[in-house]
Parts: structure tokens; sequence; C-alpha cells
């Protein structure tokens, strides 16, 4: 079947028969299918910023840190500051069977590496091999630490991604070289990518250096004192309800009431993921509520235009009428018009979004990769023009349907 040239050739005098009209009018539905089409993709781009922080998190995971009681226990009163040691790891493993891996950190920040001529700001954290189980490293270059590394108090470390870009500048595999840190020279024998630094406070984003906590509580006169212990659970545990129990086994050792949520502190990464799960919903539907009704809004603007149009083409369509025109041609014609209107209008709104998320992404890239995607997929890009054709038609029944009433006598008349 052939298209029929004609009706397309008098959809487009119509329509630009009064040329500021109809971009004005259309700027509604543009407007309404941009923010729409941004708010998506902007939302996903801020979602996979926000996870990045927390990237390689294991989700049921908790982290354990001591804070100055709140609380009076056994003839202590509250405001006592007390301290972790070494000697929790082995209690919570032992009288927690629920725990799969239980990993201590100690912490430093404000130390500087150097590497030749080169240096940096460092952040050294000391930890265990099965840390990376529960924060997973983006090893780009060499390996994590093992249990060798622990016995034998090696001077080694693994290098976060900024003082790999600030030591070594050239690049390449830095594994076998040593860097000075506070005056103390470690082996590089890996490099990580992971950005989130785990939960490390206070530490600025691929500063950190890890080293074996062994090998740190050494260096910095730590002795047996733990800055914080991060903990999974098994298959099916839900670490939440393992809160209470993680505190009593750390209170009775240290005489701190277990019931002093403050000053033991137990933070589940499981509420931290279920409030972003939480927030993205309500923007997601907030995304939807602002770009629908933006467009609904530009809708009724074309279904008024078209109207006014419809008035102004009484006499027109009395005498198509008049010869022969059926009402079905008459209300082909109308909701063609409104249809067109907002499909030319919405994909102009769908690419100068797109636009717009591609200059985003091309702002969140790092060294080639994207570290965030703020561009909607081509399904969704579909969806929204189906929505607009949809709305276009709908704008259309009102004028369409006042336009097949017009008799010609009528319009005769009415000239």
């Amino acid at each position: 079947m052939r298209p029929d040239l004609d009706t397309y050739r008098e959809i487009l005098d119509t329509l630009t028969r009064n040329k500021s009209r109809s971009l004005l009018t259309g700027f509604g539905v543009f407007w309404g299918v941009f923010m729409l089409v941004f708010l998506m993709g902007g939302g996903k781009g801020l979602r996979e910023l926000l996870d990045s922080n927390f990237a390689g998190f294991a989700t049921n995971s908790s982290m354990i840190w001591a804070q100055r009681t709140t609380k009076a226990y056994k003839g202590f009163q509250k405001g006592r500051y007390w301290g972790m040691v070494y000697q929790d790891v082995e209690r919570l493993r032992q009288q927690v069977p629920e725990l799969d891996r239980v990993a201590p950190m100690i912490q430093r920040s404000g130390s500087v590496a150097t590497f030749g001529d080169r240096k940096t700001t460092a952040a050294p954290v000391g930890t265990t091999p099965d840390y990376q189980h529960i924060v997973e490293p983006q090893m780009f270059y060499g390996r994590y630490l093992n249990e060798m590394d622990m016995a034998q108090r090696r001077k080694v470390c693994v290098i976060g991604k900024k003082i790999y870009k600030q030591l070594f500048p050239g690049g390449g595999d830095p594994c076998g070289k040593s860097i000075c840190i506070d005056g103390i020279y470690y082996r590089v024998v890996g490099v990580d990518y992971n950005m989130s630094e785990g939960m490390s406070f206070g530490v600025e984003k691929g500063t950190g250096v890890t080293i074996p906590i062994t090998m740190m509580q050494q260096a910095y006169n730590r002795g047996n004192s733990v800055d914080l212990i991060a903990v999974t659970g098994r298959s099916g545990v839900v670490m939440s309800t393992l809160a209470p129990k993680l505190r009593s086994v750390i209170g009775r050792a240290h005489t701190v009431n277990p019931d002093d949520e403050k000053g033991i502190m137990v933070f589940n990464t499981e509420v931290l993921f279920q409030m972003l799960d939480s927030l993205f919903r309500g923007v997601n539907f907030l995304i939807w509520l602002v770009g629908l009704g933006t467009l609904l809004a530009g809708a009724i603007g074309v279904s008024n235009i078209m109207m006014v149009t419809v008035r102004e083409r009484t006499t027109e369509i009395g005498i198509r009428r008049a010869i022969g025109a059926t009402p079905r041609m008459i209300l082909t014609q109308i909701i063609s018009e409104s249809i067109v209107l907002t499909l030319v209008a919405g994909m102009s709104g769908i690419l100068f979004a797109v636009a717009i998320l591609q200059m985003l992404e091309l702002a969140n890239t790092e060294d080639g990769i994207l570290t965030a995607h703020f561009q909607v997929d081509f399904w969704t890009a579909i969806f929204c023009a189906a929505i607009i054709s949809v709305m276009g038609m709908l704008a259309g029944l009102a004028p369409a349907s006042r336009a097949m009433s017009i008799k010609p006598v009528d319009a005769m008349r009415d000239e």
C-alpha cells in the first residue's frame, strides 16, 4: 500500500501555517520528554556513583568499632573511653558461629608515601587476608595480602589507585618496587583499583596502602589494639539479628554494657543497601511523577491548540464534509496532526536529553573507563516514544470529536 503523500503534505502545511504557535505548543511536549529521559538517565548515573562508594562490599557484613560509652556499667561511669584488641577477633570466631569471616583493621591518616623524587599523601591500613572477602579488591596488578605476609610480618603493601598514579605516572607494573612510608620501606605486591576504601573514615579515595596488620602493629607501636573489626555472616544469616550477640561478646570482654548501642557501634551494611534501595525507589517514583506530569501538561497544551485550530478551520472542514469527506476521514486528519506535532517535539526532546546525558558520561570518564552510565537504553527511548504517540492521539481526540460534529450548513453560516 502506497503512502498518501497528499495527507502528509496537508499535515505539514497545517502545522507550519502558524509556525510560532506550533513551536510554542511543541515546546511543552519537548520539555516534558526531555525532563523524563534526562531524569531517568541522571538517576541511573547517580545510583552508580553512590554504589561505587561501596563497590565490592559484602551485603551480609557488619563493621564494629568502639566509641565513648553512653551507659554506666558495673561501677564504671558513662563517657568512658575504651578500645578493642586483637583477641576480640578470636572471641568473635569462637562465640559467634554464625560468622563466616572476621577481619580486624587498624588505620592511620596523614602519612606520606615516596618513590624516588615523587611523593603523595597516604593512609596506611593494617588488616588480614580475610578482609578481601568483606570488601573485594579490584586488583589491577599483582596480588592481595596472604597468610605468609602475616606470619612473617613482611614489609609488603597493596597500594591504591591514586597512589599508583602519583608515584608511577609512567604506568607499568610496580610490583617488586619499594616505596617509603613514614621512614619504612615496603615492597609493592599489588595495585587495588577499588575506590570505595571500605570503611576507612576520613580517607581520600585511592590513597589507601594495605599492610599486614602484624607489620603495622609493630611499625606504629600499636600493640594489640584494633580500630575496627569487619565481619560477614554465613549464608542465610541476617546480620541485623546478630548485632546484640556481637555487642554482648565484645562488651563482656571490656566491661561495657552490651545494651550500649552507641558505645559499641555495629553498622550493618545490609541496612545501608536497604536505605539506598528505598531512596532510589522514591527517586524513580518522583522522576516518573515529574516527567509524566510535565509531559501531560504539554499534551493538554497540544489539545487546547488543536481545539483553536479546529475552530479556525470550521469552514474548511464544512466544505470537506459537503464534498464527501466522512467523519472518519476528519477524525484521522485531526488526530494525525496531533500525533505528528507531539511526536516531532517528543523525539527532539529525547535526542536533546541523550546528547546532554552523553556529555555527563564524558565528564565522568577516568582513564578511558566510564565511572557511571548516565545514558538511557534503547528500549527506554522506544517506550518514551510510544508514550508520546499515545498522548498525541489522546490530545487529538477532543478536537477531532469537535471537528466531526461540524455540519456543512453550520460551517457556511459561520462563514
